[in-house]
């Protein structure tokens, strides 16, 4: 059988045998939009639980529309022209603001490709810089202590508005909304912890899931602080078309369009299988390595304990940041997974990215060999992916019947990221922890998370497990400091 895998802006070919195909798993065929500048139009003068922007700009001065970076496939081209029209011509200053978070700040050809040719000379573009402490202003901190700390070209603007996507996020539940304000247009400080161990290990910070999630509860609680005064958001199915608009309040219409995703990115199968074969989507979410650990995560949900994850995504910018690289180098080094968790829980050793490298040691729990079939990662760069390269998708699926023997059984997964599947009868996925940290035995091994407060193994409010720090040192640090404002109840629960 011949199935089509969402690679770069093209679909790759692969043959897979009958034989040995249990299943292709894919979003449910979503209802398109007959005409999406009419439904546009329509969800800005009818919002959900705000008044129609029109009324919104009048007697503003200045406007401030937050747009994700080029890591998202938002049609910006359709919503920035009828957003602008909408606000009307009497704005002294209107500023496109990239939600770019700590990601690489976007050259001119980047943003060019983002919103060219769709905006007014009046209005200027400029790239959220999460490290550049002038461009930020302070607004207090959220319940367990984060900063809120954002934009300042935003916080000052008199109409504030997001644009966003929203697709299934392996944080955060679901993309969109309060995540253009958090991470999107956040301090540095802020991103670190809102991505930090303490809450990535919660088992809620997961796909699709929003009750109990922590990173989603902290994003909220700083995109309320944030104020915005409108968004709109988009929902696209598997080959990026438009199923969804919804326009107005910042929860009320987000979870409008959560509501409408979520009927067919959630999936339901019946059993696990030896190989899954994953994409990360398909451009531009495939450009880099990093952003692969969704389509990773999403897979590993899916494939037998011990078995073969084939990864199959273009990578056009290759790993992605030099921080992400020496995360992923230092993970290698260190040879043992625990080991890199307690490494990085401890602030002095925080580094960008390295999120994306915790992700990727849920998958290397689960799967005993990852093969990445990929034009864009050069061999030097593709040693510390933890995968082995291939030249050919149907030469991974030889490797790995090889391994695994001529009986094992394939899922593919054409959109990766973009479905979440789930075993049925199967509860409780998420991250979990063993005994087994080192590399070379993860195959055998599964997270057992913890519901003390802990991160990773460490105890948060003793020494216990820590790497040479003074019982007083680490008192002062934000590890200690966040656990001890997070209460009882919420952690018992499992939350952190």
């Amino acid at each position: 059988m011949q199935v089509s895998l969402l690679y770069g802006q093209k679909e790759l070919p692969v043959e897979i045998s009958q034989r040995h195909l249990l299943g292709v798993v894919e979003i449910q065929p979503m209802p398109l939009l007959a005409d999406p500048g009419k439904t546009l139009a329509a969800a800005l003068s009818h919002p959900i639980g705000t008044a129609p922007l029109v009324d919104l700009a009048k007697g503003k001065e200045s406007a401030c529309i937050v747009v994700s970076d080029n890591t998202r496939p938002v049609p910006n081209r359709l919503l920035l022209p009828a957003i602008l029209k909408t606000i009307g011509a009497n704005l002294k200053r209107c500023t496109v603001l990239v939600a770019s978070g700590l990601h690489q700040p976007l050259g001119q050809g980047a943003i060019q490709e983002l919103v060219g040719g769709c905006l007014p000379d009046s209005c200027r573009v400029i790239c959220h810089d999460a490290q550049d402490d002038e461009q930020l202003v302070k607004l207090g901190e959220t319940r367990r202590g984060l900063p809120i700390t954002l934009n300042k070209t935003y916080v000052e603007s008199d109409l504030k508005i997001l644009t966003g996507l929203v697709e299934p996020h392996f944080m955060a539940g679901y993309s969109g909304g309060r995540k253009s304000i958090c991470p999107g247009i956040a301090g540095r400080r802020t991103i670190q912890l809102l991505h930090s161990p303490l809450l990535l290990e919660s088992p809620r910070a997961d796909s699709c899931i929003l009750e109990g999630n922590p990173v989603h509860e902290e994003a909220t609680e700083i995109a309320r602080a944030a104020r915005p005064d409108f968004i709109v958001n988009v929902a696209i199915d598997g080959k990026k078309r438009i199923s969804n608009i919804v326009a107005g309040d910042l929860e009320a219409a987000w979870s409008a369009c959560v509501a409408h995703v979520s009927q067919y990115v959630e999936v339901e199968i019946e059993t696990e299988a030896d190989i899954v074969i994953t994409t990360n989507g398909g451009y531009p979410q495939d450009r880099n390595y990093y952003q692969c650990g969704k389509g990773l995560v999403a897979a590993s949900r899916i494939v037998k304990e011990g078995g073969v994850i084939i990864l199959v995504s273009e990578c056009r910018d290759g790993l992605g940041s030099r921080s992400f690289r020496d995360n992923l180098v230092r993970l290698g080094e260190m040879k043992d997974l625990a080991a890199y968790l307690d490494y990085i829980s401890i602030e002095s050793h925080f580094t960008l990215d390295q999120w994306g490298v915790e992700k990727l040691i849920q998958v290397l729990r689960r799967t005993s060999h990852l093969f990445v079939c990929s034009e864009g990662l050069k061999k030097e760069d593709a040693a510390h992916t933890f995968a082995e390269q291939i030249s050919s998708v149907e030469e991974g699926i030889g490797r790995a019947l090889s391994l695994l023997g001529d009986d094992a059984k394939i899922l593919v997964m054409p959109q990766g990221p973009y479905v979440i599947p789930t075993v049925r009868h199967v509860h409780g996925y998420g991250s979990t922890r063993s005994s087994t940290n080192s590399w070379s035995s993860c195959a055998a091994s599964t997270w057992q998370f913890d519901p003390a407060p802990r991160v990773g193994i460490r105890n948060t409010t003793t020494r216990e497990g820590l790497c040479g720090e003074s019982q007083a040192e680490f008192e002062s640090s934000w590890v200690y400091q966040f656990a001890v404002r997070t209460p009882s109840a919420t952690r018992s629960k499992g939350f952190l």
